[in-house]
């Protein structure tokens, strides 16, 4: 049986690449997008597998309302795609709390609404995947991408504890972190960027310099890494993993942070220990 997908952020990126390798596959896919225009040829292409539905993940209510519709018209959703979002850079003292809670709203209050909206349903049915579009950035963070990475840490830290609380019923999720892909993420008119104090041209000045001059030249192929996040959720049980880096940056990024946090660890270790009352 073919499976239904509802992706948001489809229109674009990752979302696009995901929803193409799902129709390949001989899949359903909802594709939601704030503009679905950029949709249409996608939906002339294969009028009986995809279907755009216009929606913003930041409006709560209309998340609710779109899930029921999606059941309505399929009667499932078997992948929730929560992949929306858009990068930010700034410094920490830069940026300000409207541009931290717009992201926060985009990066986490949707995907958590859309989670709750689609489970009873999965849990109803005793199965169903959910996977959460983080980043590299999920993992580790770099000047510039303070608020950026705060949402994915936080994305990442609900992921986890949610995988560890729908396991029983079957469900599976999969927290995907790319590096440096060929999407959109790094356009100047979709990158959001905080006032330019000036004084952090050292630090947050060469990743401003980097988005600039990044786009269009990134090592990843969206196609590729949508072939792969396919797989893992087609891996046996047991064997889908939590946690999936994508491409050779991500990769040597993931890994050397774990190296750092662990010498970080060990060489405090034995006074951290110690910290406990004597009569523990």
């Amino acid at each position: 049986m073919s499976r239904v997908w509802f992706i948001t952020g489809a229109s674009s990126g990752f979302g696009r690449a995901v929803a193409e390798a799902a129709v390949a596959a001989g899949d359903v896919v909802i594709g939601a997008a704030r503009r679905t225009g950029a949709l249409d040829g996608f939906v002339a292409a294969h009028p009986k597998q995809v279907q755009a539905l216009r929606m913003d993940v930041t409006d709560l209510a209309a998340v609710d309302t779109a899930v029921q519709d999606v059941l309505a018209w399929h009667g499932r959703i078997d992948v929730l795609v929560n992949n929306a979002g858009r990068t930010h850079v700034g410094a920490v003292e830069e940026t300000t709390d409207a541009e931290l809670r717009a992201l926060f709203d985009l990066h986490v209050f949707g995907p958590a609404a859309l989670v709750r909206a689609v489970l009873p349903h999965m849990r109803q049915r005793g199965s169903g995947a959910i996977v959460q579009m983080s980043s590299v950035g999920g993992q580790l963070s770099a000047p510039g991408f303070g608020a950026y990475s705060a949402t994915k840490f936080a994305l990442e830290g609900m992921s986890e504890a949610l995988a560890a609380e729908v396991r029983q019923f079957g469900i599976k999720v999969l927290i995907v972190e790319p590096g440096a892909f060929r999407t959109e993420l790094f356009d100047g008119g979709r990158a959001g960027h905080s006032r330019d104090l000036g004084v952090y041209t050292r630090t947050v000045g060469e990743t401003r310099r980097m988005i600039a001059e990044g786009d269009g030249s990134q090592a990843g192929d969206p196609a590729k890494a949508a072939a792969l996040i396919l797989a893992a959720l087609d891996a046996d049980a047991g064997h889908t993993p939590l946690r999936l880096p994508l491409g050779d940056d991500a990769v040597t990024g993931v890994l050397g942070h774990l190296d750092q946090v662990r010498g970080d660890v060990a060489g405090w270790e034995k006074r951290a220990r110690a910290t406990g009352f004597d009569d523990a």
